[in-house]
Parts: C-alpha cells; structure tokens; sequence
C-alpha cells in the first residue's frame, strides 16, 4: 500500500488545480509523482493498444464513410483498458492505461485524414476508369500523413499542453482522463460498473443498427418525402425533412452537445429549408425540374465547400501568433537546452528537438519519394506537391491543436478542401491535369488530411499524459507504431466497403467528405466548370458568422452534410441537454451527464463495429428482402428509434 500512495497523490483523482489557471509560482503536479518511473511501456500495453488499433480502426471507417463523422476512440478504449487492468488484477496499471489508450486513438485520426479524401479516387474511378487506385498508395498517404502530423506537434506540445494549463477546456481529453483516474481510483468497483454499462449500451446500438442493415425490419432514414403529402410539398416547395434512426448517431449527437449540433444542424436547414426552396421555385426551369437531393448535391452544397474553406483560413490567421511562439520555445530548446544544464522531470520529457527535426527531414524525404515514385513519376512536378503538403500541413497543425483543445471537434475536412483548392489549382498551372492530376491531388490531399488529423487528436493524448503524469516522449515513440498498424487496417477496409457498397448510387455508403472532395477537384482538374461564385458566397457568408461570432465551420459543415444525418445530431443533442438538467441538484445533473455520454460512447463504438459485421455479412452475398411495404417500415422506424431515444434517457437518469 505504501508503494501505491508513493505514486498516487490522493484518493480522490486529479489535483484541485488541474483545471484552472495557475498562480505565477504554482506547479502542477500530476497524479503519477514525477519523481518516480512508472510502468508504462510494458507487452501488455503495446499489445493492447494495438489490439484497440485494429478494431476501432475498422469501426471508425465504417461509420464514417456512412456518416461523415468519426467518432473519437479515446473514451470507450479508456473504459475497455480500465476495465480489462481492474478483471486481470494489474497493480499501478495507469500509465499502462494511458499508453494503451493513446496507441488505440491513432484508430480515429488515421480514419478521418484517409475517408474525408482518398475514397474520392473511387467516386471518380466511376466516370473515369483509367484511374487507378492501388492499396500502397492509401497505406503510405496515411502512414506518412500521420508520422508528419506526430513530429509537427512535437514542438507545440509545451505550448498547448503546460503553457496554456487551465486556459483551454480539452473537453474529450478532460472526459478520457477522468475515466482513467476514476478507474484506478475505485480499485475495479466503478470502472466494473463502467464497463459493464458500456458493453450493454455496444450491445444495444450494435444489434440495433445490425438489423436495419442486414435485415431492413425498420427503415434506416424516416422522411417527409415517404408519405404523399410529403412528396407534394417537395415536388412543388422543395421542402424536406428527414432523420436518420441510427444507434451511432444518436450517440454522436449525445457527446457534441446541442450547442454545437444546433449549430451543425442550422447550417443544414439553411440549405435544405431556405437556399434550395428558392433554387427550386423561383430558379430557372432546369432548377424547378430538379428533385431536392439532385439541387443539394449540384448548386447548394458548394456554398457549404467555399465556407469551408474559408473557415480554414480564419482559422490560420487566428492562430498565427501560436505558431510565432510554439516555435520560438523550440528553437531555443534545440539551440541552448543542453546548455542550461536543468535536466527536466520525467513527465515533462519530451522526444529530443535535434532527433525532431532529424525525424522530420527523413519523414519528409520519404513523402518526397513516394510523390516521385508512387503517384506523379515527374521530378519538378513532384517537388512542388512536396512544397505544398509541407507548407500547409504545417500551417494548419496549431489550427487543428486549437480546435481539439477548445471544442474537441477537429475542422479537419475543411481545411482539406481549401489544400485541395490551392493544391490543384498550382497542379494545373504547372500541367499536372487529367486524371493524374486527380490521383495526385487526391493522394496528397489524404497525406494532409492524415497529419493535421493527428496533429489535433495527439494534443488530446499528450494532455492526457499531462494529468495524469506520464513520461511524453515514452506516447510520442509509441504513437509511430500505433500509425503504422492503423493506416494498414484503414487502408483494406476501405478497399473492402468499396467492393461491399461503393461511395456513389443507391444503398451506397454516403461517404459526404470524400463526395465534396470529388466534386470540387473534378472540374478543376478535367476543365470543367468550376463554381466559383458559390464558393465566393460560401466563404462571404462564413466571414460573416465569424464576425457575428457563430461558429463558422460548425455551420458550413452542415450544409454540405446532408440533412438526414444532421438532424439525429440535434435530436442527440437534445437529449443531452434534457439530461443534464433534468434535476435541480448539480451534482445529479452531472452525474447523469456523465453515464449519458458512457452509453452514448457505446452505442457508437457498438453501432460501427457492427456496421462493419454487417459489413461482411453483405460481402458473403447475404442477401434479405425486407418485409411489409415502405410506410410500414417509415412507421416502424420512428418506433424503434423513439424506443431508442427513452432507453438512452432512462438509463442516464439511473445515475
């Protein structure tokens, strides 16, 4: 027991200060006592992390390709590590926990930086079938895309994590931590309970959303357009609503809150309720003969792609005096850090700045390389990808850093269509066009997308690792591995949902990130028209929300999303709210907060992984024609999916 109160400060979690300022001469010290090493790094934990890898790495591509967003990993992974150390009777199993966690994380980023960009070749390949796509170029776009964004934030790490302690919410990061420290706390009580509530919450969402589609028992999407009065308004207004009834979304919806899902959500009807009515009735002739669907993904999603963009940029100017100062601290480490003679404590360590920038020129050799090589084949033309990918992937690190650390939400996709914007426009002007042009914009839109992706998830990790006292260059040698095993999984899942569903037509995989990229590098690329003024409009009107003070790329985001998947958000959100104030006693509130977003975290984890079983269930060639007629399932939907919404608020208000 004296080993344990040795590292562990106090029996009651993290330190009072750790989510507030501090005082001029106040330090913090983390739960894990700095003096001491830890046991970290052990087989257990890299296996277990890279276990964690594997399957969250396969469930986020599902779900993300369906929806256009990527659930985080880190919480349910945390709850699962928790509660495996806890079952197995591991002594001072934190900073196994920790690594476990950070390894299992590379999962979503790798996910979001390939399925936002690299299933647009496939879109295309379409239209086009002299493109080629081949899984080496998928693997290596997101290897090297993630080990770019790891060494690019090495430098910010001081910066975001200990300088900015207590000025920054790091509200995902706030959520994994105390999950952590709670489970080591309680000794196996509360984290068996945790877990136990988690695995049921995966149970329901996953059988839940395995049946609607393998089976089709209940319709997977409820809409106005089912029923004919519904279809009579959108023939003559253009007027839709529809929700998608998914266990993953609900969720999803649940851990943004509704501040932001309504925001999400506003953007959305702004589109579908007001720009596409006036397309639609008052356009020309063409317009008026044009369903709903076909007007979103022609003329008014493009406004959505231009705000985007624009919010990307905001974003960079916001961040510029960041990035003035994160790389000032490292210069002077690199130049006079071994000259102060202060070794630093352990949990401050990071991985040394002369090995950084080692690190980064063989990394960026590499991409050279493999731009040279394996996508363009032109030398002068490859230098010039190699340019960009360098200049912005830089650029837009402390962006997506920020981002994570205020909201939790990483403007990952936005900022990738302005690289591609920029990027195929220099292409094109140095004669990189046609459909080579397209695979090389495409790939190197995926390796930006990868690193800023990674450079916004591992300030979650590294904050993490700041709580609760773990060595940081120990997370930043590991999360290479964790990388590497997660851009091969992503790489075959989504060859393998491509042969499964395909990313356009009927039943396909909505895939909206990668179908907005396709469509903005198309014309750009093979001499079409490109909407310029409806992305002038689109980046107008985000100027405006930003001086408004609405968040700008919450808003553009959903109007690009389509509406079905952006109203379960709202409902999510909803929910949230409803729960979290459903007592006059704050403690209460929170409580039930908090196992909401236990069983949100679950029902997403759930709905994915089963995403993918069903997934394989359709790639085995099963096949079940679904019962009773489309009003029927309409009718069912709305049940199972009020059925859903009380079970999530009853079982939170449980707490």
């Amino acid at each position: 027991m004296k080993e344990n109160e040795e590292v562990y400060t106090t029996d009651t979690g993290l330190p009072e200060n750790a989510f507030r300022e501090l005082a001029k001469d106040e330090q913090y010290v983390p739960v894990m006592k700095p003096a001491h090493d830890q046991k970290e790094v052990t087989p257990y934990s890299v296996g277990m992390g890279l276990l964690m890898a594997v399957v969250f790495s396969a469930a986020a591509a599902y779900l993300g390709l369906k929806v256009g967003q990527v659930f985080e990993a880190a919480i349910p992974i945390a709850i699962i590590a928790v509660g495996l150390s806890n079952a197995l009777k591991k002594k001072n199993s934190l900073g196994q926990n920790v690594i476990i966690q950070s390894i299992g994380s590379c999962s979503g980023v790798i996910v979001a930086g390939a399925i936002f960009t690299l299933p647009a070749l496939f879109i295309l390949q379409a239209t086009y079938p002299d493109i080629m796509v081949e899984f080496y170029q998928i693997f290596l776009s997101s290897l090297l895309g993630g080990i770019l964004g790891i060494l690019f934030f090495i430098p910010f790490r001081k910066y975001f994590v200990k300088d900015m302690h207590g000025k920054y919410p790091f509200p995902e990061a706030t959520a994994t931590t105390q999950v952590l420290v709670s489970g080591q706390q309680s000794a196996g009580a509360e984290s068996g309970g945790q877990a136990k509530t988690l695995v049921i919450a995966s149970l329901i969402g996953g059988i839940y959303d395995y049946i609607v589609a393998t089976f089709g028992w209940w319709a997977e999407t409820v809409t106005s357009t089912a029923s004919a009065w519904g279809q009579t308004i959108a023939e003559k207004t253009k007027l839709v609503l529809s929700c998608n009834t998914g266990a993953a979304l609900l969720g999803l919806g649940y851990i943004v809150g509704l501040k932001y899902a309504f925001v999400i959500f506003a953007g959305s009807i702004f589109v579908w309720w007001i720009i596409i009515p006036l397309l639609g009735t008052y356009g020309s002739p063409e317009f008026q003969a044009m369903s709903p669907d076909a007007l979103f993904k022609d003329y008014a999603r493009m406004i959505g792609i231009g705000g985007i963009a624009m919010a990307g940029v905001i974003g960079i100017v916001k961040s510029w005096p960041i990035i003035r100062q994160a790389v000032g601290l490292a210069g002077r480490e690199f130049k006079g850090g071994a000259k102060s003679g202060e070794k630093p404590v352990r949990w401050q360590l990071d991985i040394s700045m002369k090995h950084v920038v080692f690190f980064i020129a063989l990394a960026l050799i590499a991409v050279f390389v493999f731009f040279w090589l394996g996508v363009i084949h032109t030398l002068w033309q490859a230098l010039v990808a190699w340019l960009v990918v360098t200049v912005i992937a830089f650029l837009f690190t402390t962006v997506a850093a920020n981002a994570i650390a205020i909201v939790g939400s990483n403007p990952v996709s936005g900022m990738t269509l302005m690289t591609l914007i920029v990027a195929s426009a220099i292409f094109v002007s140095i004669g990189l066009s046609g459909t080579s042009g397209i695979v090389a914009s495409m790939v190197i839109g995926g390796v930006v997308c990868t690193a800023l992706s990674m450079a916004g998830g591992f300030v979650t990790d590294l904050k993490i690792g700041y709580w609760l006292g773990t060595t940081p260059k120990k997370q930043e040698t590991w999360k290479f591995l964790g990388t590497l095993v997660s851009a091969a999984t992503v790489g075959g899942v989504i060859i393998v949902l491509n042969k499964v569903y395909g990313f356009t037509g009927d039943n396909a995989l909505v895939a909206p990130q990668a179908n907005a990229m396709a469509k903005v590098i198309e014309p750009l690329m093979m001499g079409g028209e490109t909407p310029w003024i409806l992305y002038m409009v689109g980046a107008i009107l985000a100027l405006i929300l930003n001086w408004l003070g609405v968040p700008a790329l919450a808003f553009c985001l959903g109007m690009f999303i389509p509406l079905s998947l952006n109203t379960p958000m709202l409902v999510g959100g909803a929910v949230s709210y409803f729960v979290s104030n459903s007592s006059k006693d704050k403690k209460v509130n929170d409580a039930r907060r908090d196992r909401g977003t236990l069983i949100s975290s679950g029902l997403i984890a759930g709905g994915a992984l089963f995403g993918v079983f069903a997934a394989i269930t359709r790639f085995a060639g099963f096949e079940y024609t679904t019962p009773g007629s489309e009003q029927l399932t309409q009718i069912l939907g709305c049940v199972a999916y009020a059925l859903l919404i009380i079970y999530l608020i009853r079982d939170s208000k449980r707490a």
